[in-house]
């Protein structure tokens, strides 16, 4: 059985679809419906901007969206996933690969969400920060001690878990995490606190768009974020997507449900290879995989 999962924030790079839109009529007409849709000329950005352009939470989402989208329709009749998931905006993906969403639908989805987001992070002064080398309990009971909004955010793997909160609830925890023997507590370059409570208005904003967009019943499970595990029901994938914003990702979780749902491999459609490395730290054995298509 196949697992398709798809990148979030962080795997976008400068260049990136050039090679699908100069190989396919059909990247091309994607990017056409992109530009039209978000009212500025991603393409250009995509194929052309610098990496400091490429890091506006408004041009990031869309744009990684985009191509792992493009991808996975790319790969054709290789598209066929057992089972699909996608880490933060890339639940957004997996469901329109999936076909729970149409593709128009679905970009308008991500860029609300990306300005819903970058408005709540312009509201209130915070930030995020990984912490390595620590179980997830004991990084649970120091935000909990800790004053002020401090709460897990990412569980990307074991090991590995990032926390979000307001900037100088972060610093406070990060000292508190190394002290209490941390490997590292690193303040990430990020302006916000996504996947926590800060990210409230945002929620509210996104939960009327999604309440309005058509969803249907995907082509094969999605493990979704908030709850890691499988979700068919459109109206449950609606009330998970809107509990995303302010609820922690639950990757670590998630890659664990779908090896016991019988995965035996896990291809990540997008841009970078973030997820396979995720996987390989659950069990180095296990297969992963680029989704490439033949240019």
């Amino acid at each position: 059985m196949k697992a398709f999962v798809f990148p979030g924030q962080g795997a976008q790079f400068s260049g990136m679809g050039k090679d699908l839109f100069d190989a396919s009529e059909i990247a091309q007409e994607r990017f056409r419906q992109a530009d039209d849709i978000l009212g500025f000329s991603i393409s250009s950005t995509m194929f052309s901007g610098s990496d400091e352009d490429l890091k506006q939470t408004s041009v990031t989402q869309p744009a990684i969206f985009l191509h792992s989208v493009i991808l996975a329709e790319l790969m054709g009749e290789r598209f066929a996933p057992d089972m699909a998931a996608g880490h933060s905006l890339g639940e957004f993906s997996a469901l329109v690969a999936a076909g729970a969403l149409q593709f128009e639908d679905g970009l308008k989805l991500v860029s609300e969400r990306a300005q819903a987001m970058q408005d709540a992070c312009n509201a209130a002064p915070s930030t995020m920060a990984a912490v390595l080398g620590m179980e997830d309990e004991q990084v649970e009971e120091i935000c909990a001690k800790t004053p002020g909004v401090v709460v897990a955010a990412n569980y990307n793997c074991p090991g590995q878990l990032v926390i979000s909160g307001e900037v100088e609830a972060i610093h406070a925890a990060c000292s508190a995490l190394t002290e209490a023997g941390a490997r590292r507590a690193l303040v990430l370059p990020v302006g916000g606190a996504f996947h926590s409570p800060l990210m409230e208005s945002a929620r509210e904003r996104l939960s009327a768009a999604i309440a309005q967009a058509p969803f249907t019943s995907p082509r094969c499970p999605i493990v979704q974020n908030v709850t890691a595990m499988p979700v068919e029901d459109p109206a449950e994938i609606r009330t998970n997507l809107i509990a995303q914003l302010t609820a922690p990702v639950k990757w670590t979780q998630s890659m664990g449900k779908m090896i016991e749902m019988g995965a035996q491999e896990a291809i990540e459609i997008g841009p970078g290879k973030v997820l396979q490395g995720l996987f390989k730290k659950v069990d180095r054995a296990f297969p992963v995989s680029s989704g490439g298509i033949e240019l």
